[in-house]
């Protein structure tokens, strides 16, 4: 088993973060690039689901809510389209002031499932997300 884990500071507080984060337009805006043609669902609440879906290329992940604790802890269950494993993200968000920290940890992953390729997915998704932050409402 693999775990990968990013740290982030971004600018903005924790609420505006987590709006980003699970707000279904927010997410759809950044997670993927644009001509991704994201759409996004998200039931918010403990085993709540979540898909998010791209329609040029086509692939999807899902999964279920584990832990929602706005706007510090978000933890969920992480499932490729096709794929038969499944593995846990846990994004923790940390208020410094007028900064936020963004911890992600995304572990469990198998061992046909490179650490490797996840870093660099998820440090591609964070890369987009600081240009969406400003136009994000603070919820």
């Amino acid at each position: 088993m693999t775990t990968v884990r990013i740290d982030r500071v971004l600018l903005g507080s924790p609420h505006r973060v987590w709006h980003a984060l699970t707000r279904p337009d927010a997410l759809a805006a950044w997670f993927w690039p644009e001509h991704f043609d994201t759409t996004v669902t998200i039931d918010l609440r403990a085993g709540g689901q979540y898909r998010i879906a791209a329609g040029s290329p086509a692939m999807a992940v899902s999964g279920r809510y584990r832990e929602v604790t706005p706007p510090k802890r978000l933890v969920f269950t992480w499932h490729w389209d096709g794929d038969d494993a499944e593995s846990l993200v846990t994004i923790d968000l940390v208020d410094l002031g007028e900064t936020t920290g963004l911890s992600l940890r995304h572990e469990l992953l198998a061992d046909s499932q490179t650490g490797a390729d996840h870093a660099q997915g998820w440090s591609d998704c964070l890369d987009r997300l600081p240009s969406w932050l400003p136009a994000v409402a603070s919820g």
